[in-house]
């Protein structure tokens, strides 16, 4: 057992030494440190929790090189047990604006790793159905997240209305099914959405296509959206982002910003939306200045839940890790080989 390396760094640091993204063909390159492991806090971590925390072991089969374990493991069905009781801590201590970052497709008969190609729509596939087998894990406490006060926010109206016809049973539809858009104008006011370029002419054609049967359904089919009523299921108890903005129109995180700021007592649960490519400075200010005023009001404030992002360097493989509330884990990989010359993952 490697021994790790505790050192106290803020959130800012750990972006600078490493900033993973969602797949081998970002442009962005993954870094990792050369220590076999190391823990850092987080703004909401106190240096006693440093020495004192108990860190989660890594999930089993995330690692590229055990690719036959990751497809006979339920790795995402893992991941959610681990979100869930991160999200239930943060929630008790009062965060409002949460994020989980992990490998979507890893695990199962299809498990891809990134050194797989897959393109953004296997991504939005994968997170759409992780999303619909988390929401009931809180309708338990029908009080708080039912009667449709936990929000599914699709990044569009064609996810949403996939979702809602994929994911038929009565214990899904408890949820409110809606988008960023449906969600900015209801909570905002109508016409405060920010629409990303090109959606306007879409729209139009859509509508001239669909004649006296009104929208022809190019952008999605609005019967998919739940009616957002106030007093009812309305404001949200608890609203999941699915995948806003990674690999869409950079608008979702502004949209998401105002979603907040409507109804700051609602939490929100950014999945997979990729904010470090949002924090990091991935999108110039200059050419994106509506969302790089989001960044430092906004997105740094997120607290990391439950983040799980590959990061490799010369021949070096890890994973940047995070479980709330305990600190930051960047852990490394090696492949060792036993007496009989097998092979097995040394973290």
């Amino acid at each position: 057992m490697r021994k790790y390396i505790l050192i106290q760094l803020g959130i800012p640091a750990i972006n600078a030494f490493a900033t993973p993204s969602a797949s081998r063909h970002s442009p962005r390159q993954r870094g990792v440190l050369p220590v076999h492991a190391l823990v850092v806090s987080s703004p909401s971590s106190s240096s006693s929790q440093l020495g004192a925390a108990k860190l989660s072991d890594l999930p089993k089969g995330i690692n590229p090189f055990e690719k036959s374990l990751s497809k006979s493991l339920d790795i995402q069905a893992d991941f959610r047990d681990r979100a869930k009781r991160a999200v239930d801590a943060a929630i008790k201590d009062d965060l409002k604006k949460l994020e989980i970052e992990f490998p979507p497709l890893i695990g199962g008969d299809k498990s891809k790793s990134q050194y797989d190609d897959f393109d953004n729509v296997q991504e939005l596939d994968k997170n759409k159905d992780w999303t619909m087998l988390f929401a009931p894990m809180f309708l338990g406490k029908e009080a708080e997240y039912g009667g449709g006060k936990t929000w599914l926010v699709f990044p569009d109206l064609k996810e949403c209305e996939i979702a809602r016809a994929e994911w038929a049973g009565s214990r899904y539809q408890t949820a409110t099914f809606t988008d960023i858009e449906a969600a900015t104008n209801h909570l905002v006011g109508e016409g405060s959405y920010d629409a990303p370029w090109g959606s306007a002419l879409v729209s139009g054609v859509s509508k001239i296509m669909g004649g006296a049967d009104g929208d022809a359904g190019l952008l999605g089919d609005q019967n998919a959206l739940d009616t957002l009523v106030e007093g009812e299921n309305s404001p949200a108890t608890l609203a999941l982002v699915i995948q806003p903005g990674n690999g869409g129109p950079v608008e979702d995180w502004v949209n998401c910003e105002k979603i907040f700021n409507a109804s700051p007592d609602t939490v929100m649960v950014v999945i997979n939306g990729a904010l470090d490519k949002v924090r990091g400075g991935y999108y110039p200010g200059v050419f994106f200045p509506k969302l790089a005023k989001t960044v430092d009001r906004f997105w740094k404030t997120f607290e990391s839940v439950y983040y799980l992002k590959p990061i490799s360097d010369k021949g070096c493989f890890g994973w940047l890790y995070r479980v709330y509330p305990e600190p930051w884990q960047v852990v490394l990989q090696t492949r060792r080989a036993n007496a009989k010359g097998g092979m097995y993952v040394e973290d």
